[in-house]
């Protein structure tokens, strides 16, 4: 599928295909490749082209959009969103399509005079903002944080297709374009929502209610197959993913490393001081046995968090640190957390381990608990009751 393709009346997909990304973003997952979408507008006096592609794709991109128009024909280019995966041809296609105005929200031209690097002619809008090109009116619907600051929504009034960058979109190349015609995709819609759009599930809401009345007829996504039969079905679904369940009993994760049983001791007993709440239930694991994608998942979903380590040649050691690096700071922002550890002659583990969950925005809600040795009794109630302290934190 490399050509161009008409999509409604005047309305034509323009992107290019990417089946061989492995990784977006250097860390998540691509099994499905991806497609790079974008959009040109022809309305009876002008022209608008919706989002570029990557800039390594420019040539196979510049010779569609030249299939169709003269460049210095374009009136405008859109920008719903300006990472350089949708905005990377925009500055050699500004050299080209020298009559464009680029638009985009104030925090959208502001990122892409930190990409272009030299004057351009552009215009912010805002929420509620319209551009007619002639029996077409495309209207801009502000959807920060989907999954950018910059990020905006455009909709297309009298064809009802809603230009949606990267929500509801996902990491997999079409073979047809359209989802009705695509095998199944919704282990690619699945992921892309985790990885990309998760941190922002409150956004996710605010934008499907600023969207909820609108006649919809195509979903035109930055990646991925564009939507349009059972649009609400994905919308829906999005929603749905987004609403935290508050009828649950609170779950609070323990992540330990033991060298001779001591920290699991102090785990254990943590533990059981939590669960002296009634209220709470709680998980232990051992950091050295954990699939570290899935403590990813398990962390995301928890409500609070502790992590044990002994002290080993002046640190914590190094499966504790790698659950810990699965921590997300956006999706983990303020969680409770605290950590604990058995120690020899130093203890070092316990503040650097501190210092790391300050750094990724975890709220502390209590001192480090440091054992020398082999806990006694005795520290074993203190350990009881830092979990009966940690608990309290949560009801």
């Amino acid at each position: 599928m490399e050509k161009v393709i008409k999509i409604k009346n005047g309305v034509y997909w323009v992107g290019v295909l990417d089946p061989d990304l492995e990784y977006f973003d250097i860390v998540w997952r691509t099994p499905w490749g991806t497609s790079y979408n974008s959009y040109l507008v022809k309305g009876n006096g002008k022209i608008a082209l919706i989002e570029t592609v990557k800039e390594p794709f420019y040539d196979e991109y510049i010779d569609k959009l030249k299939s169709l128009v003269d460049l210095k024909d374009i009136d405008y280019i859109i920008m719903d969103h300006t990472e350089p995966d949708h905005s990377g041809a925009l500055p050699k296609l500004l050299k080209e399509a020298t009559n464009a105005e680029v638009i985009g929200s104030r925090t959208a031209i502001t990122f892409l005079k930190g990409q272009i690097n030299r004057d351009f002619n552009s215009r912010v809008v805002k929420d509620g903002d319209f551009i007619d090109l002639g029996g077409k009116t495309l209207r801009f619907i502000m959807a920060p944080f989907l999954h950018w600051p910059d990020t905006m929504f455009t909709y297309l009034v009298e064809e009802k297709i809603l230009f949606t960058c990267d929500a509801f979109g996902c990491h997999y190349t079409p073979k047809h374009l359209f989802n009705d015609l695509e095998d199944d995709f919704s282990d690619a819609y699945k992921l892309y929502f985790d990885s990309i759009v998760s941190p922002f599930k409150p956004k996710v809401l605010e934008a499907i209610e600023k969207i909820r009345n609108l006649p919809i007829d195509m979903i035109a996504v930055g990646h991925g197959p564009i939507l349009r039969k059972d649009i609400e079905k994905y919308v829906e679904t999005y929603k749905k993913w987004s609403l935290y369940d508050t009828n649950t009993k609170k779950k609070v994760l323990i992540y330990y490393v033991s060298a001779y049983g001591n920290t699991r001791k102090m785990a254990e007993e943590i533990g059981n001081g939590i669960k002296d709440s009634g209220v709470i239930d709680v998980d232990i694991y051992n950091a050295k046995a954990v699939n570290l994608d899935d403590a990813r998942d398990k962390i995301e979903k928890a409500d609070g968090l502790l992590f044990g380590s002994p002290t080993i040649t002046g640190d914590a050691v190094e499966p504790i640190w790698n659950v810990i690096d699965r921590i997300n700071p956006i999706k983990n922002r303020n969680k409770p957390a605290a950590v604990f550890g058995s120690y020899g002659w130093s203890g070092e583990a316990i503040p650097l381990m501190e210092e790391r969950l300050k750094g990724l925005k975890l709220n502390l809600v209590e001192p480090g608990l440091k054992i020398n040795f082999i806990p006694s009794d005795d520290d074993l109630e203190k350990c009881r009751d830092f979990g009966r302290i940690f608990a309290s934190t949560l009801v």
